[in-house]
């Protein structure tokens, strides 16, 4: 990390946060769906769209748009000055806040609005999902031999599960909490409670995954305003919540080449964000974890320090993710219940982490919750970023 690793935090905020409908969305395309979250966003942070300087987005597969910041800039009536499209699968969602965060600190824009879209159950043909599941991996060594996405996680889950002895149980009761914290998420696509045993009935899908270890299909998109912390008190801005730290990390982009099938970049780009937070996985009271595979959170609680190598597993069995737990996560219920859109799907972690800071949560708060981590991941744990945000107290 660079010696003035620090110079983000603190500096930015998000003062607004939006949804969109999620689940099951017929005739909403995704620059429909951006703009309705992008709109919630803007009407949150109590400001008109003629104030946004910056778009950020991320890629959408069932739309035609490669420019899909301007599509959508066009689309939504505004003319920016900073625009840019993200694409590192699912990590994208935390660059999203560091690159947004690092053009305000730059001058580069003074309001950015970060946006994400896809409607992936309702809006993808065909052709379309057999295109983006083709161009997600390499055409010569690994589509040939059926490896996709969900094949190179599920090479990740087998291997953990060889070398510390992981069980499908213990994979099982991810699904199970985050369906919990589901049912107390209005809106969120599945909200039916479930039982290890349930999960352990479902169809399988890729060894060791079964349907219930695996994350959702889903249309929906969420929106984020981000401005400078000296603006957001300018603004008077009730809760503005602060990015207090960031760190990503790009190991691969092969599978036969990841540097090891259990441990990922993740356990660097949390560092670094913990560095420039000056807090560590200790100190945060909630937390969004990219959830596509039930395994996946079961490195990741390791890869982000919340317990030792090899214990992800019986931390997860023991109820560690969930309320009175080491660290409740995806309290709407993540990929697995609340919905995945694709790319945009992790903007809902940051919807619910930022929520929890705001003490917005209802039923689901997590009690005097001021810090928080939002992990997102990508490509076979090719891409990994993570971020650091709290309150006005944790400055």
């Amino acid at each position: 990390m660079r010696e003035d690793g620090q110079i983000l935090r603190g500096k930015v905020a998000v003062i607004g946060a939006g949804i969109s409908e999620v689940g099951k969305v017929p005739g909403k395309s995704p620059l429909a769906l951006a703009a309705q979250a992008a709109s919630r966003a803007l009407d949150d942070a109590g400001i008109a769209k003629t104030a946004v300087d910056g778009v950020l987005a991320s890629t959408s597969f069932a739309s035609p748009f490669h420019r899909f910041s301007v599509a959508f800039s066009e689309y939504f009536g505004i003319q920016p000055t900073f625009s840019n499209t993200l694409q590192v699968s699912g990590a994208t969602a935390a660059t999203l806040f560091h690159v947004g965060a690092a053009a305000i600190q730059a001058g580069l824009a003074q309001t950015v609005l970060l946006v994400g879209a896809d409607s992936l159950l309702t809006g993808l043909t065909p052709d379309l999902a057999l295109r983006s599941m083709s161009e997600s991996r390499d055409q010569q060594y690994e589509m040939p031999f059926g490896i996709p996405v969900a094949n190179t996680f599920a090479m990740t889950a087998n291997r953990h599960m060889h070398e510390y002895g992981t069980t499908a149980e213990q994979l099982a009761q991810v699904a199970v909490t985050f369906r919990e914290h589901a049912r107390r998420t209005p809106g969120a696509q599945m909200r039916d409670p479930i039982t290890v045993e349930d999960v352990l009935a479902s169809p399988w899908v890729t060894t060791p995954y079964r349907k219930l270890d695996c994350s959702l299909i889903s249309d929906g998109g969420a929106a984020f305003v981000l401005t400078s912390a000296e603006r957001a008190r300018a603004l008077g801005i009730e809760q503005p919540i602060y990015l207090l730290g960031a760190g990503e990390c790009y190991t691969h982009e092969h599978i036969f080449l990841m540097p090891s099938l259990t441990t990922t970049g993740a356990t660097r780009s949390s560092a670094l964000a913990y560095a420039m937070a000056g807090y560590g996985p200790r100190d945060m009271d909630v937390a969004g974890i990219y959830d596509c595979f039930t395994g996946t959170v079961v490195m990741m609680v390791e890869d982000l320090g919340f317990c030792a190598k090899g214990e992800g597993g019986p931390f997860v069995a023991e109820g560690n993710l969930t309320y009175g737990g080491a660290i409740p996560s995806n309290t709407h219920g993540g990929l697995l219940s609340f919905a995945h859109p694709g790319m945009p799907g992790a903007l809902f972690h940051f919807h619910e982490v930022v929520s929890q800071l705001r003490g917005r949560c209802g039923e689901r708060q997590v009690p005097g919750a001021k810090l928080g981590l939002v992990h997102t991941l990508g490509a076979g744990f090719a891409t990994n970023a993570t971020t650091v945000l709290g309150t006005e107290e944790t400055l």
